[in-house]
């Protein structure tokens, strides 16, 4: 689809690496491949996770390059905007598990493709930040939403109001991402962690991330209620059978996402 997105699959697992030197940045190009690409991974159900890092040892992704914005043209700025919109919500939104090795800067919509994802593993030498504003712009693929959920509002603000860049460690503290790792081991730990889906019941686990999506999207009763009938659902299938069944009998279940 494009040379900027090159995927790698290991088992049940799949590496994207944005590779766009020398920032890793994301182009219209890159954009626009990206949700066909996520449906193409999706469609393989021997696929469960999907690790997405930046190419190098610097740069997870430095987000769009200012010079596309630089001519002031709104229709181009509009584009974008849409196309960074639409790419990073098919991100959220695929089926597969997805995890943010953070092996470098991650910056404006380089750190949106990271709160994209489910989780977060950075490197010790990370830097993340939106700073957008500094600009004139703001961030507009989920920048403004998707970081106060996990880090609070005023960190949030902190970040895209101030400009204020965190460090890995800080980003750990504040619930940016879920584990610091020395240089050069990011994708290793994210692929160790996206290796361990494969024990849990595909279904379950499609069900298990569109609630936990809803319990920041929907009233909290509404939700419940979602959650009572996705588990009475679950016992539709084969893999609930083969699961209760092979923790009985002491053994490793075998899924068939049925």
């Amino acid at each position: 689809m494009t040379d900027q997105l090159q995927v790698a699959i290991d088992g049940s697992v799949a590496v994207l690496t944005i590779d766009n030197p020398p920032a890793n940045t994301w182009t219209l190009e890159s954009l626009n491949a990206l949700p066909d690409l996520l449906a193409d991974l999706e469609s393989d159900e021997s696929i469960r996770a999907l690790v997405v890092t930046g190419a190098g040892e610097k740069f997870f992704s430095a987000g769009a390059e200012l010079r596309t914005f630089a001519d002031g043209d709104v229709a181009i700025a509009s584009e974008m905007a849409r196309a960074f919109g639409f790419a990073f919500e098919a991100l959220a939104e695929c089926d597969l598990v997805t995890i943010a090795a953070i092996n470098g800067y991650a910056m404006g919509g380089g750190l949106e493709t990271a709160l994209a994802c489910d989780m977060r593993i950075a490197e010790s030498h990370a830097q993340m930040a939106l700073p957008e504003a500094s600009v004139g712009l703001l961030p507009c693929a989920g920048g403004t939403q998707r970081l106060p959920w996990l880090v609070g509002e005023g960190w949030a603000k902190r970040m895209i109001l101030c400009g204020e860049r965190v460090d890995a460690d800080t980003a750990l503290d504040i619930g940016l991402v879920e584990e610091v790792v020395d240089r050069g081991e990011a994708v290793a730990v994210a692929q160790e962690l996206a290796g361990r889906v494969q024990r849990q019941a595909p279904g379950s686990v499609v069900a298990c991330k569109r609630l936990i999506h809803a319990a920041e999207r929907q009233p909290l009763q509404t939700a419940l209620a979602m959650e009572r009938e996705e588990f009475v659902e679950l016992f539709n299938s084969d893999d609930q059978l083969e699961g209760v069944t092979a923790f009985l009998e002491k053994r490793a279940p075998e899924w068939t996402n049925g």
